[in-house]
Formats: structure tokens, C-alpha cells, sequence
């Protein structure tokens, strides 16, 4: 293990950190396109009335590709989609030509009514004219009837070759780690006073409802001061979560450093307020590591505390810069925090990203499947943000007292 003692900034509590590290803008930001589309597509409507049997178009692995019920009208549909594939590197005689069986204006009649009935009988997740299959393509849920999608396109005079169903997945809200969310689990934003943060884990203590966030995402930085905390925002309704319940004062003497005050992990804990759901050992995932994502697209699941050593791969997942993921560098860090008295003793070092609000987020490994290791809480990082500290879970409890966290 490395014991030495190095600065790094908190990520969130110190007021002028607050406008530097903690702080968002909630002004919109202007953002230039990744990508120009390299011709505008066409409306549908319009090409179904310029080219007599036009059943749809699509892009074949980039080759404009249309759907004809009538190959005599390849000159009318040439004409009408000259433009677009020129736009898409083609030349008009290049455009592919499928035999359709339906024109897009019958498809178009089906699809509306059968949208305007299907909803109504429970199961459909979507209704579509899918113009890359020539047919009506209507989504089910997975333990809904295919036949009771059938059945009513019979009744309302649908030719049957002409729809298709499938399974689908419901289509959700596209929550995000910065939104309100409810169950509550780990990763998400927290606010209290003008300071956000995020909630590093949940966790029973003495039979109460809790979670535990940095010490430093409090009012006072050691001490309990009873701080409120809201998810994700004070100004949201019914966004209030609980009260700061337990967090140690710093200490001199000792095998803390002169005219330094230290401890042994910057975490604190707060009492839910009843009625507030959570998910005891629940983290918050997003798509993948290190890709910057906030949306929400499953969970992790705690499933043991541990330790790690130099060279092990770690994660978190913060409100600022989501799913980070990277090794562990040094162990053991005696840990001063830049601008203070305060020194962190024997703290974890991961060369990983992070950013300001990122305090408080949940430190993780990976163990199988989306089964994980509770490892502790993250609590700053370098200037950067290449590389967060957290206090390892052992001396949070050690601080906290005992919690069950799964």
C-alpha cells in the first residue's frame, strides 16, 4: 500500500467550491451538430402521390431503397427522389427497387386505424407503418396476446398478411441520474441548501431508513447540524427525502498531523422520511463506463462490502459525470483537501473521471451479471478530473457505525 500525503479539492460543500466545482448551469447550452444529414428525406405523403404504388423507403445499408407496387413507375420514382439520392452519394438509376405488396396510402388508412383501436385493449407498446417492411408493425408487450392484435385487424377489414407483430420492451420515461427518480437509489443528485451531490448508498441502521452521502454534502462539514436534503431538487414537488442523522467532528492529536483535523472517511448519513421509497442495495446504471451518459438504463445490485487493491478496476456512478470506471492507483492515502485544515486519512486513489457534484456517489467493482461490491464513498478528485478519492467502506462504518447496505 502507498502512504503519503497529497492535496486534492472536495467536489462539492466549501462555498466557493460551490460556484466551481458544485454548481450547474440551468441556462440553455448551445451545441453544434455531430453529424448534417447529407440530404433532407423526403415526405412520404408526397411521394405516395407523385409515384403511383410507392409502398416506402429506406436507407439499405445506405443504399436508398423503395418499395413499388407498379415497376412501371421507376421514371416517376426517379424523378421524384432524384434530389435525395444525389444528397446520399447515388445517382437516380442507382435507387434500389423492391416488389411491394401494399401502396403506402393503404398502409397509411391501416395504420391509423388500427393505432386509433389497439391502444385501447392493453399490451401495445407501439404502432408503426414500418416503411422498411411494406407492412404495419404493431409491438406487443411480452406476456400480451399476438393473436388479440390479429383478431382486430380482421374486425376492422386489415388483410392479415399485412400486419406484423413482435415483442417489444414498454418504451419508459428516459429518467436520468440529474432527475427525480423514485425508487431512490444510488447515484442520483441530491440538493441541499444551494450544493448538489449525490447519494452514495442506502443503508438500515438501528432499523432506520438511510442513506449515505459525504460528509462534506452537509451544512456543516462534521457535526450533525440536521441538513435537509431533497431529491433532485428543493424546488420540485414532493422532493423532500430526510435529515442528516450522523456525522462525526474531525479530531486532532494523535496520528492526525499537526495543526491538521482529520478522519477516517468524509461520509455522513441521513434518516429517510417516512414514505419515501428506496431500494436497499440499488445503484443507479447507465449504458456503459466512461461514455459521459446520465440516462438511466438498469441497476446494480449490492451484493457484499469489500476492499481493493492497487491495480483493481473500480467504478462509481455520480450526478455529473455518470458511470466512470478505472483502477486503483494507491491505497491507504493520507488525503489533505485543498484550502483547509482537513486531513482524510488512509484514503483509495482511482485514476477514473470525475466531476464536481460527484461527492456522495456510490464506489463499486464489479462481481457478475449486475451483482457488485461495495467499496465506499467517492469524495473528491484532482483538478482535472482524472482521478477521485473515496473513503473505503470499512472506515465508513467505523465512523457510522454498523449498516446493512443489501
Amino acid at each position: 500500500m502507498s502512504r503519503h500525503s497529497i492535496a486534492v479539492r472536495l467536489l462539492c460543500g466549501a462555498a466557493f467550491l460551490a460556484v466551481v466545482a458544485c454548481s450547474e448551469s440551468t441556462s440553455p447550452t448551445s451545441r453544434q451538430p455531430v453529424a448534417v444529414l447529407q440530404a433532407q428525406a423526403p415526405d412520404l405523403s408526397t411521394l405516395a402521390r407523385d409515384v403511383p404504388g410507392f409502398g416506402g423507403l429506406f436507407l439499405d445499408h445506405g443504399v436508398p431503397t423503395v418499395y413499388l407496387t407498379d415497376p412501371l413507375q421507376r421514371g416517376p420514382l426517379e424523378h421524384a427522389l432524384g434530389a435525395f439520392a444525389r444528397g446520399r452519394g447515388f445517382a437516380p438509376s442507382q435507387i434500389h427497387v423492391l416488389a411491394g405488396r401494399y401502396a403506402y396510402g393503404d398502409l397509411d388508412h391501416w395504420f391509423q386505424q388500427v393505432s386509433k383501436e389497439a391502444f385501447a385493449q392493453g399490451g401495445i407498446v407501439f404502432v408503426d407503418l414500418d416503411e422498411a417492411a411494406n407492412r404495419v408493425l404493431v409491438g406487443v408487450e411480452r406476456a400480451a396476446s399476438h393473436a388479440n392484435v390479429r383478431s382486430l385487424a380482421a374486425r376492422l377489414g386489415v388483410p392479415a398478411e399485412a400486419i406484423v407483430t413482435r415483442d417489444a420492451d414498454p418504451i419508459q420515461y428516459a429518467a436520468t441520474l440529474q432527475d427525480q427518480v423514485r425508487p431512490v437509489v444510488a447515484g442520483l443528485q441530491i440538493n441541499f441548501g444551494n450544493f448538489l451531490c449525490s447519494i452514495g448508498f442506502n443503508a438500515m441502521s438501528g432499523g432506520q431508513n438511510s442513506f449515505v452521502t459525504a460528509s462534506h454534502c452537509t451544512n456543516r462539514q462534521g457535526g450533525v447540524e440536521g441538513t435537509l436534503y431533497y431529491q433532485s431538487l428543493s424546488s420540485q414537488p414532493n422532493s423532500f427525502i430526510g435529515t442528516e442523522v450522523a456525522d462525526p467532528v474531525y479530531f486532532r492529536g494523535g496520528v492526525c498531523p499537526k495543526h491538521r483535523v482529520c478522519r477516517y472517511s468524509d461520509a455522513s448519513r441521513a434518516a429517510y422520511a417516512a414514505g419515501v421509497p428506496f431500494t436497499l442495495g440499488g445503484i443507479a446504471q447507465t449504458s456503459a463506463p466512461n461514455n459521459g451518459s446520465l440516462t438511466i438504463t438498469g441497476s446494480f445490485a449490492v451484493t457484499t462490502e469489500g476492499s481493493a487493491v492497487v491495480g483493481d478496476v473500480v467504478n462509481k456512478v455520480g450526478r455529473t459525470t455518470g458511470w466512470t470506471q478505472g483502477a486503483v492507483t494507491n491505497t491507504c492515502v493520507n488525503t489533505g483537501v485543498s484550502g483547509t485544515k482537513i486531513v482524510q486519512l488512509c484514503q483509495t486513489f482511482v485514476s477514473a473521471g470525475v466531476g464536481g457534484g460527484d461527492s456522495g456517489s456510490d464506489v463499486f467493482g464489479l462481481t457478475g451479471g449486475s451483482s457488485v461490491r461495495l467499496l465506499g464513498v467517492l469524495w473528491g478528485g484532482n483538478s482535472g478530473g482524472t482521478q477521485f478519492v473515496y473513503s473505503p467502506i470499512t472506515q465508513v462504518e467505523q465512523e457510522l457505525g454498523p449498516l446493512t447496505t443489501f
